[in-house]
């Protein structure tokens, strides 16, 4: 879906609702070389996709609605070499070629003899259960963690933008942004909506000024990148080896030059308007801990206001097309609302928390860590990533206890990250659970200090398991091979030997129980850690969770 239009931009106009001779002949199997039993049509917008056996073939209609011109031969040609080249990155087995189709539109073929009278992408058909948005059922973790990795891998190797453009300098930002708006206010007529949108607007315009320094940083760093741009659960698909991204935005580089953050923004607002916010959450959180970006989240809700703009928008041009019956419009005009409100949802500041864990290796730290931060929500600061981000390094090299990436110096290292990272997220509005084992009260008093000095909630979740279920633990995580944490039982001898009391009389916690088993009980603590928490006045002692043996790592 697109997200804005160039300044000389015109008025919308809408497809006609008829299919064109060539679509219509094109539907007929005996055209195509594996003569499929039938061909199937898909219309959007702005393309008609054909679906015949194993082959899918999309065209794109002759338009020219300022904010994407096909409206010449030679522009669809382009776009389509462009479509193919970029989405080769994502989908390389399914975006084969650029065809080109010859002869009139009431006798046309493939690659026949003459000059092209169209072009089209052949795709191989996507073969799986459907696009995600179709079958969000399937969304678990293990979904949310691949889908992470495969973003986070693209966007680190996607080329920054040239110091010499225009893409992603701050003025480049807001252009699209205020184009919503505008575009938006043309196509409904409900006061009340109308009212969202002036609101929405001025707090763009507020929130802008005050990220502008911001903007400019990610762009000088080369945070401005040749990402997606349309990155959304109807552009991915489930497939039988996995799921895949594909449709990025070809027709204006401007909407896809974009900071990361920005392609984030457009998935975990998706999900959060369909009712998974802790998928979001958990998708976002393992890309963090793969790219490091966390200062990419002081952009976060300014880019999902931004990106359900955009879809608000997408409703109301649907809603205004011919050919639709009075349920359609109806659905249209509703899910434009919904965007306006869920947009209006993002706008206002939440109260951030900190968190910290507190157990020894093997106790289920990471694990309880990964739950509370999808239910709460909250960012998941790893010691362990931290550590190897740190200090990246083979396998191979010396591990143990005091030594190689344990060695003293570099624990404080890590600790001293850890607090300027959490202390960073923090201050952009954002909850934070820093996941270490903090058995020493020196670890755990700077950040003890940090939420007295905010005056920002801290929490404290301690676990606890039997010394036989810690031993049993290490020695599967080493089997397994795939945790970043290196500590094994020696590490756990060690913490048993020097670990020191959590409560003291300089830490007198508000001390709480609990023992979640099951997924309603996860759900149900991420209420009873965040409402004590929060409802708790500025310099108060932290309240301290203990978690009984919560789960297998």
């Amino acid at each position: 879906m697109y997200g804005g239009e160039s300044p000389n931009a015109k008025p919308f106009a809408m497809p006609n609702p008829a299919h064109p001779p060539l679509i219509e002949r094109l539907r007929e199997p005996a055209r195509w070389l594996a003569n499929p039993p039938s061909v199937e049509l898909i219309e959007t917008h702005i393309s008609w996709v054909l679906l015949a056996g194993e082959e899918a073939l999309k065209i794109k209609k002759p338009l020219d609605l300022g904010f994407l011109d096909f409206s010449t031969l030679e522009r669809r040609r382009r776009f389509c070499e462009e479509e193919l080249r970029i989405n080769r990155r994502l989908a390389a087995d399914y975006y084969k070629a650029v065809v080109p189709i010859t002869g009139p539109a009431d006798d046309p073929e493939f690659n026949g003899p003459g000059p092209a009278t169209e072009y089209a992408v052949r795709m191989r058909r996507f073969q799986g259960p459907g696009l995600l948005s179709d079958h969000l059922d399937r969304m678990d973790e293990g979904l949310a963690d691949r889908l992470a990795a495969q973003i986070a891998a693209f966007h680190t190797q996607a080329p920054a933008a040239a110091a010499d453009s225009d893409y992603g300098t701050p003025e480049a930002v807001l252009r699209p942004m205020l184009e919503n708006f505008r575009q938006l206010r043309d196509l409904i007529d409900d006061p009340e909506q109308l009212e969202n949108v002036n609101r929405l607007e001025e707090w763009t315009r507020q929130r802008f000024q005050a990220l502008k320094s911001l903007l400019q940083q990610r762009r000088d760093s080369g945070m401005i990148r040749e990402c997606h741009g349309d990155l959304h659960l109807g552009n991915i698909t489930l497939t039988e080896t996995g799921p895949v991204i594909f449709d990025a935005l070809e027709f204006d580089p401007a909407l896809r030059w974009i900071d990361p953050i920005s392609d984030l923004a457009f998935l975990t607002m998706d999900l959060e308007e369909k009712g998974h916010r802790r998928w979001a959450w958990q998708l976002l959180n393992t890309d963090l801990a793969q790219t490091g970006d966390y200062q990419g989240l002081g952009l976060l809700q300014f880019y999902q206001v931004y990106r359900a703009m955009v879809r608000a928008k997408v409703s109301a041009i649907r809603g205004r097309q011919e050919g639709l019956n009075d349920q359609q419009r109806r659905e249209d005009r509703k899910a434009c609302a919904t965007y306006l409100r869920l947009a209006a949802g993002f706008a206002p500041a939440q109260p951030p928390f900190l968190l910290i864990t507190q157990g020894l290796s093997g106790s289920g730290k990471s694990y309880a860590a990964k739950r509370l931060c999808r239910e709460l929500p909250a960012v998941h600061l790893r010691s362990d990533v931290e550590r190897k981000r740190l200090w990246p390094q083979p396998a191979a090299a010396p591990q143990g206890i005091a030594q190689g990436l344990y060695a003293p110096d570099k624990t404080a290292k890590t600790y001293a990250r850890l607090l300027a990272v959490a202390e960073q997220i923090l201050a952009q509005g954002i909850s934070v659970c820093v996941d270490a084992s903090f058995l020493a009260a020196a670890r755990r008093k700077p950040f003890l200090n940090l939420a007295q000095t905010t005056g920002i909630p801290l929490g404290i979740v301690a676990l606890q398991a039997p010394e036989a279920a810690l031993r049993n633990r290490l020695r599967q995580r080493a089997l397994a091979a795939k945790d970043p944490s290196d500590a094994d039982e020696k590490v756990l001898e060690n913490q048993l030997e020097k670990a020191e009391p959590l409560i003291s009389a300089a830490e007198p916690p508000d001390l709480r129980r609990e023992a979640p088993t099951t997924e309603s009980g996860w759900q149900g603590l991420s209420d009873s850690i965040r409402e004590p928490i929060l409802g708790r006045s500025p310099r108060r002692p932290p309240v301290l969770i203990m978690l009984e043996n919560p789960g297998p790592m």
